[in-house]
């Protein structure tokens, strides 16, 4: 059988080619830059517009996305007044990234908001279960990791309860500081029933309160015990500074965990009881 000589090919082909190639891969950069995009926006469009505020304690938050702009996840926090004066304030982070991370982001934090609203004496655990059963009941297979605090300024009594969230940082104005690892349950949306315990301090040396996610205190540069010990540092020297100026200042432990993945801090700035 005769062989079939091999068409030559000249430079035109080679540029014809090449320009296809090029488009193509141009195509896929333009979708996925367009879908960091879109993520970031749900991000910061479902984070609250302003935080509350109430004689003796202030609060301030900060939120910085991925380093690398392909890790918009679900990171969120939230402030909140209940309609018998108290505060609630909760901080989580969903599993995966992109735009569904981020859109279910958006329904655990406005979930939480609803459960407590209408249940506003219902415990941090109590609030913590049935938003778990909420997120259950919509069929995601995604998860969150969350915590959520409940404070009463008359009492001054802070309580908490942790979804498989990192612990948070306390810290007085006299150099005092440390990690709160108290017992916590399952992430939000993995198991029916689960329970919640909850956690309760009375506020009264002045001092704060700080609230983050693993993308502050976890990278490929710090390991997550460090960087907590970093932020305890951090607050302990800081902890008398106003609120904003701390949660900037824990915000830089995250530079230097080479984070990938998003960040957010929530730092509540208390005063001592008079």
């Amino acid at each position: 059988m005769a062989r079939r000589r091999p068409r030559a090919v000249n430079a035109d082909d080679l540029l014809t080619r090449l320009g296809r190639l090029t488009a193509q891969a141009r195509e896929r950069v333009e979708l996925q830059q367009a879908r960091v995009e879109l993520a970031e926006a749900l991000q910061r469009g479902m984070l609250p517009a302003e935080l509350p505020s109430l004689p003796g304690i202030r609060i301030a938050a900060r939120y910085a996305p991925a380093r690398h702009g392909l890790e918009i996840g679900g990171d969120w926090y939230d402030g909140f007044q209940l309609p018998d004066g108290s505060l609630a304030f909760s901080i989580g982070d969903v599993q995966g990234h992109d735009v569904e991370a981020a859109a279910f982001m958006g329904q655990i934090r406005i979930g939480l908001r609803a459960v407590a609203t209408m249940a506003p004496q219902a415990c941090p655990g109590e609030v913590l279960g049935r938003a778990n059963e909420l997120l259950l009941a919509t069929g995601s297979e995604l998860f969150a990791t969350c915590a959520f605090f409940h404070f009463d300024p008359v009492t001054r009594v802070l309580a908490g309860a942790r979804a498989g969230h990192v612990g948070a940082v306390w810290a007085t104005v006299d150099g005092r500081s440390g990690v709160i690892e108290d017992e916590g349950g399952l992430p939000l949306g993995i198991q029916p029933g689960e329970a919640y315990p909850v956690t309760r301090r009375r506020l009264t040396a002045p001092g704060a309160l700080v609230l983050l996610t693993d993308g502050v205190v976890e990278g490929p540069s710090l390991p997550i015990e460090q960087g907590l010990a970093r932020v305890a540092e951090v607050a302990g020297t800081g902890a008398g500074a106003a609120a904003e100026e701390l949660a900037a200042e824990v915000m830089g432990v995250a530079a230097l965990s080479d984070h990938t993945d998003d960040a957010a801090v929530l730092v509540l700035r208390h005063d001592g009881v008079s």
